[in-house]
Parts: C-alpha cells; structure tokens; sequence
C-alpha cells in the first residue's frame, strides 16, 4: 500500500450532560491543490476537514478533497483511494477509533456507491449510492452522504496574494475567492457517546492513502 497521509484541522469537542462544546485547537493542514503532488491526486488531496456537534447528541465529521472543480463537473471517486476519520477520545494523540470509506461501483460498472466502516453507533458497515443518504438500520441518527458540494472554505485569495506582494494588508471580508467551485465530500454523522467512549473529551483528523 502506498500511503499518503495527509493530516488536517484538529477539533476537541467537551462531553457535557446535554450537549458538545466545539473548540478549534488548530491547523495542521488546508490544501487546494496548492503542490504539483497534490494537483496531480486530485482524488487523494484533501481540501479540507471539518467536525461539528449537533443538538441530537451527534458528530459530524466532513472530509472534503479535489478541490476547484466546476459546477456541473462529475465528482472525483477512486477504487484505490482508503480514506479515514479518526478519533482519539482519551487524549494521548493515537486514535481509538477508526473509520474507514471507499468507492466502488456495481457489477455494471455504471454506478457509484460508498461504504464507510466501524461508524460509532452504526450497527454495521453503511454503504449505498453515492449522493444519496445512507442511514443506519439500527440508528437513524447514524449517517453517511458522499458526492459533490460546493466549496465551503472561504478564503481571499487575491487579497493574500496582494498582501504578500505590497506588504499592505488587502483582504476583503466579502471576497471568496473559492465561491462556485465544487469538492467532493463524504460526511458522517455519528453517535457523541459511542465515539467519546468513556471520555469527555475527543480528537478527530482524516487521512487520505493510494492503496
């Protein structure tokens, strides 16, 4: 297996009684094709990664990657791509659990589909077609959806650009450069406590390998 692992934002969540804090503890890593590697992967690039609470009791985790495609371009999907969601909940930095997704079409060859396995709540692997939501026989509130999305990382680009020219900060708060143009996401929703296990605190980042 030829790895490629690349690490993203790290997201500690706090386990109160009714509800999960979400606090940012950084950046590893954001990546739009930026590198001649990671322009030429397309499918094993990560953009982006995003982790969120719900009011359910829920964790949404959202990997996006093959960044700046154009409305209407099919979504990226690669037999050969493993991509992981991993969680760390009793903070020593090692993940606890891992979740593990993949494309594949059917027999035919004509349709996609994606399955995700060992999602926290899940009573088993979830799988279907992609852009549609998959959910949990056992848990309703244990999902997967996996197709293309328009970019939500907002960023100035041309004013970043023109900052590091001039030396003169030239950002404009209502400039998204990345506005109109798609990624492909696999997003997942998972059961808070499962996935906290016996702590009250998680990690969570996502990796990308070539297999």
């Amino acid at each position: 297996m030829n790895r490629t692992t690349h690490f993203v934002k790290l997201a500690v969540f706090g386990l109160g009684a009714a509800t999960l804090l979400l606090a940012n503890d950084g950046v590893y890593a954001a990546d739009h094709a930026e590198a001649p590697g990671a322009a030429a992967d397309p499918a094993a690039d990560i953009a982006d990664f995003y982790a969120w609470h719900t009011d359910n009791d829920t964790v949404v985790v959202a990997l996006t990657f093959a960044g700046l495609a154009s409305p209407g371009d099919p979504a990226t999907y690669d037999t050969e791509v493993l991509y992981g969601f991993h969680i760390d909940n009793n903070l020593d930095n090692a993940s606890d659990i891992d979740i593990w997704c993949r494309f594949g079409t059917n027999m035919a060859g004509d349709t996609w589909g994606v399955q995700c396995m060992n999602v926290p709540g899940a009573g088993a692997a979830l799988e279907g077609e992609v852009e549609t939501e998959i959910v949990d026989m056992d848990d309703d509130a244990v999902k997967i959806w996996a197709g293309p999305r328009e970019d939500p990382f907002f960023f100035d680009l041309s004013g970043y650009q023109e900052t590091l020219m001039t030396g003169d900060i030239a950002f404009d708060s209502d400039n998204d450069d990345f506005a109109g143009t798609n990624v492909t996401a696999i997003v997942i929703e998972m059961d808070a406590a499962t996935a906290a296990a016996e702590g009250t605190e998680l990690q969570t980042w996502a990796t990308t390998a070539r297999l």
